[in-house]
């Protein structure tokens, strides 16, 4: 069934203070809403490629704990990461604010599922403030999400609350803009008007040019034994094989982290 696409908003619309954060929502949803069908093809023929996928499972496979754990993948877009876990034997809930994500993720599980038999559950749901019941889950991942975040350390806070003492945070990302938007940005018109400036200053990651601002930023939120870990193989299967379009090669990073495990259970959110 088509779904409504959230519209701009104006300038004037924006500068409450009161709806900034929504308007940047609003606005971040409906850029990759508008880009779900193109990037999910893009990341489709990639997995294709035999060498990517086993490097991808590979990254996984190395932090995540033994299978079958309990995983939230928070901002799962098309479900390409989701399905990943699943295949190395996990149970898996992918959300996304974005219900063109959600409906291409949930369209993939239709016709693929993982060698046990299983599929993750898809679930539109705001990444930031996901209502799940505290200590649900062994493992919090996503990919390419904590720059996109608005308010990360809330949305780290609340990922927190929801992982079980001694549960795992494992994110992939990078600095993807460390010139800016406007200087190293996509050429895509729609991101250039969706992403504007009082979007991304809900975005602190966004234009960040070390990583060490997101570990930083986990610490915060209270996780302990973060550490952060390059990841050269996907660089140079990136040289080789290419990037998405207005896009260049970049060193990627697993940011990793736990709930300490001497934590008292969380029953309602801080």
């Amino acid at each position: 069934m088509p779904h409504p696409t959230p519209r701009p908003w104006s300038a004037s619309e924006a500068s409450d203070e009161a709806v900034s954060s929504e308007y940047a929502q609003s606005n971040i949803t409906g850029y990759w809403d508008h880009r779900a069908e193109s990037y999910d093809a893009f990341q489709t023929r990639r997995l294709r490629n035999d060498e990517i996928r086993r490097a991808w499972l590979s990254v996984w496979a190395r932090h995540l704990p033994a299978s079958p754990a309990r995983i939230l993948d928070a901002g799962t877009g098309p479900g390409h990461m989701a399905r990943l876990l699943t295949e190395l034997g996990h149970s898996v809930i992918g959300i996304d604010a974005s219900q063109g994500m959600i409906d291409r993720a949930r369209a993939h599980a239709r016709v693929h599922s993982a060698p046990t038999g299983t599929s993750p559950e898809y679930l539109r749901a705001d990444a930031v403030a996901p209502d799940f019941p505290p200590n649900s889950f062994d493992v919090v991942t996503s990919r390419y999400v904590l720059w996109t975040l608005r308010t990360p350390e809330e949305a780290l806070a609340n990922w927190l609350r929801l992982l079980r003492p001694g549960g795992r945070l494992v994110c992939v990302d990078s600095t993807w803009f460390p010139d800016g938007v406007r200087a190293g940005g996509t050429g895509d018109a729609s991101f250039r008007s969706r992403y504007d400036d009082q979007v991304l200053a809900r975005l602190p990651l966004a234009e960040s040019d070390t990583i060490e601002d997101t570990a930083a930023a986990v610490r915060r939120a209270g996780f302990a034994a973060t550490t952060v870990t390059p990841l050269p193989e996907l660089l140079e299967l990136d040289h080789r094989h290419g990037v998405a379009r207005d896009h260049e090669p970049r060193i990627q990073f697993v940011v990793s982290a736990r709930r300490d495990r001497t934590a008292p259970p969380v029953t309602q959110r801080q």
